[in-house]
């Protein structure tokens, strides 16, 4: 079993972020540049944060299910692996991570950049959103509708509006 640093080394670029954001970059960026083409060959930093934040966070959320599924072992088990920390304490550790990385991202909003807004938001967006859907347990893939009602609640269903009465009660 791989160290943590091993697999994080590894792990970031599986989740398949970095595929996805360099697609909607394309899809973005008009025009694009020369020079966002060849930052994107390296792996930029927001990206590596973005995908970071979501192989974390899914590590954190899925881990447990996966390995019940026959999985292999994520951040969780490589960790605890390494150090012998339960797993309690290791879930603490992996959460420090992704705050880590959510600073890192944040930092990377400020710093010159041959990238338009538009996908660094979208960046941003894509680890706001793989943290929603993991960030209690798997949203993705355990059929148990927490994430289907938090869509709903989000998207579809109305905000209740009350009226307020303004007058002699």
């Amino acid at each position: 079993m791989p160290n943590l640093e091993e697999y994080l080394k590894n792990a970031w670029i599986t989740i398949s972020s970095p595929v996805i954001l360099m697609h909607s970059y394309l899809v973005v960026a008009n025009p694009t540049t020369k020079e966002a083409l060849e930052c994107l060959e390296e792996y930029p930093k927001i990206i590596h944060w973005s995908s970071m934040i979501l192989r974390l966070t899914n590590d954190h959320g899925t881990s447990t299910d996966e390995l019940r599924r026959g999985d292999i072992p994520k951040s969780i088990q490589c960790y605890m692996n390494e150090t012998g920390v339960v797993e309690k304490d290791t879930r603490k550790y992996v959460k420090s991570l992704v705050s880590t990385a959510w600073k890192k991202m944040n930092e990377e909003q400020d710093v010159s950049s041959p990238f338009c807004q538009t996908f660094i938001e979208l960046s941003l967006n894509h680890a706001r959103m793989g943290h929603c859907m993991y960030q209690q347990e798997d949203g993705f893939g355990v059929a148990d509708c927490k994430t289907k009602d938090i869509i709903l609640s989000l998207l579809i269903q109305p905000i209740p509006h009350t009226r307020m009465s303004h007058g002699n009660s």
